[in-house]
């Protein structure tokens, strides 16, 4: 029997620009059978009812439909008109809406077969499915299979934030869709996108993350820059198979540098790079690149041959190995095996890092066992190099083992022994070789106090010596057995004074902290002690309250010195920023130290060391300056001056000014290191920024190293070119040798990104840098919930 129509009563208006439409038709569909409708009229709140010939009520609402364990799920249907024959189908005219668990379905028409299952919707077509939303003239779908097609569809999925059109969208079930020729984008102006994908085909498939495009083209501001017969991308951020954007770059020791990496996803935790490089004027390396990761180990493995180098006529490679394991109770082990074939492999035919962290001379070759539980600390490894010049080689240690013990806070007092046992070997020079072990105990005690810190300490440091190999360099009469037994005492003490002032308007607590460190060490003669892993301390405002001046285990500097030193802070009252720090320090000798690296070395005279100062402040969140220098009293000269500032008053706006000067040494070839360095990233305009670094040698009269290029970020794309000059570890007459390269950077926000080296180099040479805002993170299926 037909239904009668039941025409929508007007609603109340509250006021002209607040009347809401008022649904007079609302039907809830299940597989109608008397069950289910005594649980409808049981548990369904019906304000208003209205007589319908199915025996069932029509209302404005339903606020809740409860299943049986046997029922197919609910279908809620939104209307301004139905009609319809009872348990059979349904015509929804006027607002008409479609509603499961996961699909809703909006037109101006609307038919439902509940024997089929089928919706057939006409008319400013609306369909929300898992999330994605599809918008169209025309859609027939399976509701519950959720199986059908919409025509002409413009379409939104929130896990990607992409939009697009289509001449037709097919659901094949919960999971998968086909677009037939189609477009993706993920620029918000899906009308005119920036850039877009169109394709003969585009399947998706949520349940394995992937999609595909076949016969798909690539454009960039309606240029086609990219074309393949298939196309496959993750449909979320998870790793998948396929193509990665290749890097192009230009260089002045490889040519046009072509990369093409492929991705091969072989499990959850192991990956695969396969990554042909094509270099005009060098010829094709392939590189592969292996990880895998384990709750209990993890490590890499690269490999890069070269076979037929064109400008070296020879076989070029290079191995990468890295694995760490855990084997449980506190108990790892670990391997590094890196090797080069050949002296100038970096130089010629070096990764990215080789230009942001400079050539690589040392390959490491090591692998040893660890121990780290409560107290105690034990390494014993296997360590060798590959040194390319103009370093020199470093000892190997074939084996080590080190052990360390300590205890803290023990009734005020802190005390352990470090042990260690190494036989030192050599590959290459004319160096002693031999075995060394060495005890260093310790014990001291803590007093400390409001305002105030006592710290004495002892501690005896034995060596002993079995050189199998005298150099011929050696000192005459060397002994081949020699040991040494050298106690060392000192006493750190210090004062901490505070008072409020008021500065510029604002509150501060500055303090005042004068330290003296005394140490005590008696003069033992060491010359015909071997160099193994021992060299001389840098002198910093860092390294003035420690015992030895010296770093490693061959030389105990013997000492009767003072250290004096103040330091004065201001910090913020309400806060606890600390916003300024003032800091002078002097070391005094009672006597001159008589130990040094090598026999005859000059020994300076003077009773006191340099002079250090240093001083940092803030001012405010968008300024920050730092000082350093190192004064000669004796020789009223300026040894080293470290100056800089930065100022970022905004996001993406940073500028960072030093200088650094160090007076010329035999550790630096007699050579000074006179040197300005200015880095900056700065907004051009409301899209454009500027990124440069320029750092000029005052002594070379020359830019040491340099980028200098620029970002442009749109919306949804970012174009960045750059032109990076790079010292190459090369020298002619004298002068540091550079190379040039070019950098660029093509991202497609939310689909792909081409950069050689781009956003890492400015990282590495702009302190401060920010890269360009990606895509905001994707939403969930709820975002747009209707």
């Amino acid at each position: 029997m037909p239904l009668r129509k039941t025409r929508r009563t007007k609603p109340r208006r509250c006021s002209p620009l607040h009347a809401t439409p008022l649904f007079a038709a609302i039907v809830a569909t299940a597989s109608w059978s008397p069950h289910a409708h005594a649980q409808l009229s049981a548990k369904a709140a019906i304000p208003t009812p209205v007589d319908s010939p199915w025996g069932l009520k029509l209302a404005p609402q339903v606020e809740e439909h409860l299943l049986g364990p046997d029922e197919k799920p609910a279908r809620f249907t939104i209307s301004d008109y139905a009609a319809g024959t009872l348990d059979q189908d349904i015509s929804l005219t006027g607002s008409a809406e479609i509603r499961n668990t996961t699909t809703v379905i909006k037109a101006e028409n609307l038919h439902y077969d509940q024997d089929t299952d089928r919706a057939d919707a006409y008319g400013n077509v609306r369909l929300v499915n898992n999330g994605n939303t599809f918008t169209g003239p025309e859609a027939h779908l399976k509701v519950e299979a959720n199986e059908g097609f919409i025509l002409t569809p413009t379409y939104h999925f929130n896990s990607t934030s992409g939009n697009g059109h289509a001449q037709q969208a097919n659901l094949l079930d919960p999971e998968r869709t086909k677009i037939d020729h189609g477009t993706y984008t993920a620029c918000k102006c899906a009308d005119d996108p920036a850039w877009y994908v169109s394709a003969s085909q585009v399947d998706l498939d949520s349940g394995s993350n992937l999609g595909v495009a076949h016969n798909g083209v690539l454009f960039f501001e309606h240029v086609p820059i990219f074309a393949s017969p298939i196309m496959t991308f993750p449909l979320t951020g998870d790793r998948q198979s396929g193509l990665l954007p290749p890097t192009v770059g230009i260089s002045s020791t490889t040519g046009l540098d072509y990369t093409q990496p492929y991705y091969i996803n072989i499990a959850p935790n192991r990956d695969l790079t396969v990554a042909p490089r094509i270099m005009t004027d060098r010829g094709v390396q392939l590189s592969a690149t292996y990880r895998y990761l384990s709750p209990t180990y993890s490590g890499t493995l690269t490999v890069q041959d070269l076979p037929h180098d064109m400008q070296t006529k020879t076989n070029r490679w290079a191995i990468y190995f890295n694995h760490t394991q855990q084997l449980g109770d506190g108990v790892s082990v670990y391997a590094n095996y890196n090797k080069v074939s050949d002296a100038t492999y970096p130089e010629d035919l070096g990764s990215n890092d080789l230009f942001t962290t400079g050539t690589q001379v040392l390959y490491q070759q090591e692998a040893g066992l660890t121990y780290n539980k409560g107290d105690w600390s034990i390494l014993a490894r296997v360590q060798n190099w590959q040194t390319l010049p103009p370093s020199t080689a470093p000892y190997g240690r074939e084996p080590q083992l080190n052990v360390k013990w300590s205890k803290y806070d023990v009734d005020g007092f802190d005390f352990g022994v470090e042990g260690d046992a190494t036989r030192f070997t050599v590959t290459t020079g004319d160096m002693t070789e031999g075995d060394r072990l060495y005890l260093n105990p310790y014990l001291s005690y803590s007093l400390i106090g409001p305002g105030y810190f006592v710290i004495p300490k002892i501690q005896e440091h034995f060596t002993a010596y079995n050189l199998t190999y005298i150099a011929s360099t050696a000192p005459a009469g060397q002994p081949r057995q020699l040991s040494s037994a050298i106690p060392t005492f000192s006493l750190d003490s210090g004062l901490v004074f505070e008072r409020p002032v008021r500065l510029f308007g604002m509150d501060y607590i500055q303090t005042l902290e004068p330290r003296a460190y005394y140490v005590y060490t008696p003069y033992h003669n060491q010359n015909f002690q071997p160099l193994f892993d021992t060299a001389e301390a840098d002198f910093g405002l860092a390294e003035i309250y420690t015992e030895n001046t010296f770093v490693g285990n061959d030389r105990i500097a013997d000492a009767n010195k003072v250290t004096l030193g103040l330091t004065t802070r201001f910090i913020n009252a309400s806060t606890g920023d600390e916003r300024a720090r003032f800091t002078i320090a002097q070391q005094y000798y009672f006597q001159q130290q008589r130990v040094t690296l090598v026999p005859d070395e000059t020994l300076d005279s003077a009773n006191h060391s340099d002079l250090l100062l240093g001083a940092s402040m803030k001012l405010g969140a968008t300024f920050a300056t730092g000082v350093a220098f190192q004064y000669n009293q004796s020789l009223n000269e300026l040894i080293r001056s470290n100056i800089g500032f930065a100022w970022s008053p905004a996001e993406r706006e940073v500028l960072n000014v030093s200088y650094r000067y160090t007076r010329a040494t035999e550790t630096l070839d007699n050579v000074p290191i006179n040197q300005f360095v200015v880095s900056t990233q700065w907004p051009i305009t409301a899209h454009l920024y500027g990124v440069a670094r320029v750092n000029y040698d005052f002594i070379a009269h020359q830019v040491v190293d340099g980028v200098i290029g620029m970002q442009y970020d749109a919306e949804c794309w970012t174009l960045g070119l750059a032109v990076q000059r790079y010292a190459n570890g090369i020298e002619t007459t004298g002068v540091p040798g550079t190379g040039t390269r070019i950098l660029a950077q093509l991202e497609l926000k939310g689909f792909s990104k081409i950069d050689n080296g781009l956003v890492e180099q400015f990282r590495a040479s702009v302190p401060g840098y920010t890269p360009t805002p990606g895509l905001p993170p994707p939403n969930s299926r709820f975002t747009n919930y209707e």
